[in-house]
């Protein structure tokens, strides 16, 4: 994952955005796979070959705006209580791709209401990707099944406020309006 600056960009801007970053790297054999706009960044979802150097990459881009990071996604094992704590950290920071993909690996090795807890955490997850998207009838739509997977979560699970997410989906369903919010 490439991450630059959001320094005025939208979600509406995520197609151009993408295109315009398939144009700078078409040299490359890196691909490009999608763009998400938050906003704090924008977050180009990147593969690149072992052989390419990523700083070759992110120089191309900087034409887009300053680059603020870059991070390898690996498929590497957490315990699960640091998964969850590293998902809702992603969460927080508006890495939604990144906290679905590690609350997903949780959610592999879970049974029964735990399963469905955690399956409702991954679907706001994809839900904001898509409104980083700008495809706000999407995200209403996937956060319309994450409570179904939250009907029978409440308390607590590993310091989230279930019930307060709740409200907050409710409130976005309800309403129309995407508020995105911390864990």
């Amino acid at each position: 994952m490439i991450y630059l600056e959001n320094v005025s960009y939208k979600p509406k801007d995520a197609q151009s955005l993408l295109s315009r970053a398939r144009e700078l790297v078409s040299d490359k054999t890196a691909i490009i796979r999608d763009t998400r706009v938050s906003q704090r960044f924008i977050e180009y979802d990147i593969s690149i070959p072992e052989n390419n150097e990523i700083e070759e990459i992110t120089g191309n881009l900087l034409s887009i705006a300053p680059l603020l990071q870059h991070e390898y996604i690996s498929d590497k094992k957490l315990e699960k209580d640091d998964a969850i704590k590293h998902a809702r950290n992603l969460f927080n920071t508006e890495k939604y791709w990144g906290a679905h993909e590690v609350l997903e690996s949780v959610w592999k090795n879970s049974y029964g209401n735990e399963k469905a807890l955690l399956n409702g955490l991954i679907l706001i997850c994809a839900a904001f990707v898509h409104d980083e998207k700008n495809e706000s009838e999407i995200c209403i739509s996937i956060l319309k099944r994450a409570m179904m997977k939250l009907e029978r979560a409440n308390g607590y699970y590993f310091g989230i406020k279930l019930d307060e997410v709740k409200n907050r989906i409710s409130e976005i369903v309800k309403t129309g309006n995407i508020e995105h919010f911390i864990i």
